[in-house]
């Protein structure tokens, strides 16, 4: 291996075509060195499976060997990205970078939560439909 460069090996390696991608466990050996990034990760990934899209690869659940050296993981290599936006989690998604992060202000939630608290029971069904559209 030259100096930074590091190993990538899968290991129980599924086509799952209900959920339109590959599914595969993920080894990354990098002795001496830190473990690559995730973009780095999967653009190597992208060029070994012929996936033309690097943003329909989803790496998560690193975690390295005591005594470093290695490193595993999970990897999801959707069929294209509308299959990834369909089936992959919201948290993941933003993690990859296709949505964005939304995010509320703290006194709004806070209010939220406390009009939330006092509408209880079935009659109050409009009120909470009308406490989800306001979001």
């Amino acid at each position: 291996m030259a100096d930074g460069a590091f190993t990538i090996r899968t290991r129980k390696f599924m086509s799952n075509r209900l959920l339109q991608r590959k599914q595969m466990v993920l080894d990354v050996i990098h002795p001496t060195k830190p473990c690559p990034s995730r973009a780095t990760l999967s653009s190597k990934l992208a060029s070994m499976f012929n996936v033309k899209d690097p943003g329909c690869i989803s790496i998560f659940g690193l975690k390295q060997t005591f005594g470093g050296g290695q490193t595993s993981g999970f990897v999801l290599i959707y069929d294209n990205i509308t299959a990834f936006k369909k089936f992959e989690p919201k948290y993941r998604r933003v993690r990859n970078g296709e949505d964005p992060v939304t995010k509320v202000a703290r006194q709004q939630r806070k209010e939220r939560k406390n009009k939330a608290k006092k509408i209880r029971g079935t009659k109050d069904r409009k009120a909470i439909r009308a406490l989800k559209k306001q979001k």
